[in-house]
């Protein structure tokens, strides 16, 4: 799948359950430990990243397939597909100059996958049976074949990121 040799990662689980907040604070532990980071957030519906009345709205409502705003300290692009792109087509399309991918969702996807888990009425961590399974993140122990970290310990995530799919990169 990882065509850049850039190792993916993927934060999964239920909705609701905290994964994009504890992306929010593990970028900065991955920043922090000299790592370049890059995201991809998987939607299952449509979406607008741009604001109405904006240029590059007004671009893309004129009917550009492909809009690019560009600053000095960023740049975006909005492109239409005629059907959903993978994670490989987007990796290899967009993706380079960073040191590890995490991505948001992408639950069905065959990689490395951190569950984000809460225990509710009868639940189950939804990738119990998946062998990319790498880790869990919970409120609460459970005994798991793969490591369990509790929610707080971002720092135990990105050290077992860190050595696990960084380091081995390197030797």
């Amino acid at each position: 799948m990882n065509t850049k040799g850039i190792p993916v990662i993927s934060i999964v689980g239920r909705s609701k359950t905290g994964k994009t907040t504890f992306i929010e604070r593990l970028i900065p532990l991955l920043k922090k430990k000299g790592l370049k980071v890059a995201t991809i957030k998987h939607l299952h519906h449509d979406f607008e990243f741009d604001r109405p009345g904006k240029d590059t709205y007004r671009h893309k409502q004129a009917g550009a397939k492909i809009t690019v705003i560009s600053s000095p300290e960023k740049i975006a692009l909005i492109e239409d597909v005629e059907k959903e792109l993978s994670l490989e087509q987007i990796q290899s399309r967009y993706i380079s100059g960073v040191d590890i991918l995490i991505t948001e969702g992408y639950k069905k996807e065959s990689m490395p996958k951190i569950e984000i888990y809460q225990r509710k009425e009868g639940d189950k961590p939804v990738c119990i049976n998946d062998k990319n399974l790498i880790a869990i993140v919970t409120d609460e122990q459970i005994d798991l074949s793969v490591p369990t970290f509790l929610r707080d310990d971002v720092e135990g995530v990105a050290g077992f990121i860190v050595s696990n799919f960084i380091d081995r990169k390197v030797s």
